[in-house]
């Protein structure tokens, strides 16, 4: 549980530097924000893999950068859910799941143990 708040709270942070960064992503406030990284951490945990999966050929041939559409697939999922989440449109959600990967993984680097 507490290794699931850290990564929400690292994907919170990813959301709010997209909501800043990107047009076409919209949080309405801190709230919205919170509430969107757990909606997103459940949703990566549950049905991201799934897609993962499912895509996986796409994957190859892509040399992985279609998981940046399965990312963004979840980021609209997630705004689906929620009313103070917004994204308006394809490229807005490749875009801010770019951010919010990019985020998530230099959080991730600083937090590390070595």
């Amino acid at each position: 549980m507490r290794n699931f708040l850290i990564r929400a709270a690292i994907i919170a942070a990813g959301v709010w530097m997209a909501s800043e960064i990107v047009p076409g992503i919209y949080v309405r406030d801190t709230g919205s924000i919170i509430l969107g990284a757990l909606v997103l951490g459940l949703l990566n945990a549950t049905l991201r893999p799934i897609f993962v999966i499912l895509s996986l050929p796409l994957t190859i041939v892509t040399f992985g950068l279609f998981v940046l559409v399965v990312n963004a697939a979840m980021l609209g999922l997630a705004a689906w859910f929620l009313e103070g989440l917004a994204v308006a449109g394809f490229w807005p959600a490749v875009f801010g799941a770019l951010v919010i990967s990019l985020v998530s993984w230099a959080i991730g680097l600083a937090l590390r143990d070595d």
